[in-house]
């Protein structure tokens, strides 16, 4: 009975102990700093027209049935600090589920519906995320991600750049 119970209090530290190791790894990979290499491209919308890139320091608009509207844009340190933050707080480096749970056998989905496309890169690694507004409840990391698209979509439509490219014409059915 000792031996059992001497297994167990092992077993439980090596759990604990890689438990452990791997948060550090992910708190290693996502530093407290804004490393200089930060950057991210997010594409979304209902068909992934709208696009800000500060790979390329680059903005885009969809227009819908005019089309796409781009112009250069870069965020400042302190913009990009505060978006770094947001990502820091909801664990962007951590795998996500961005697929509700059936209720009663079934995933409820919409048409049309929005996607988000992230790629983001910190101290040379690069993140990906891909959300589908296809579902009509959302799971928490989405609305975490939505969260941050908005925060980020906000601080691009305060720019002058941005405000000078045509309306948008039309809507999507």
């Amino acid at each position: 009975m000792r031996k059992i119970g001497l297994v167990i209090v092992c077993f439980s530290l090596v759990l604990f102990t890689l438990g452990c190791n791997s948060q550090m790894e992910k708190d290693e990979f996502m530093p407290k700093e804004m490393p200089s290499d930060f950057g991210f491209s997010l594409s979304f919308g209902v068909q992934k027209h709208n696009v800000v890139n500060t790979f390329e320091g680059t903005v885009v608009k969809d227009l819908i049935v005019d089309g796409t509207a781009s112009t250069p844009l870069v965020l400042t340190d302190e913009e990009m600090q505060e978006i770094f933050d947001m990502m820091r707080d909801i664990h962007i480096a951590e795998e996500k589920d961005f697929i509700p749970k059936p209720q009663f056998g079934s995933v409820c989905m919409k048409e049309p519906y929005e996607v988000d496309e992230w790629e983001i890169v910190i101290n040379g690694e690069t993140i990906r995320h891909f959300i589908s507004g296809t579902y009509c409840d959302p799971t928490e990391d989405t609305k975490e991600m939505l969260e941050l698209r908005r925060f980020v979509w906000e601080i691009v439509k305060s720019k002058e750049e941005f405000k000078i490219l045509p309306e948008a014409n039309g809507a999507y059915e």
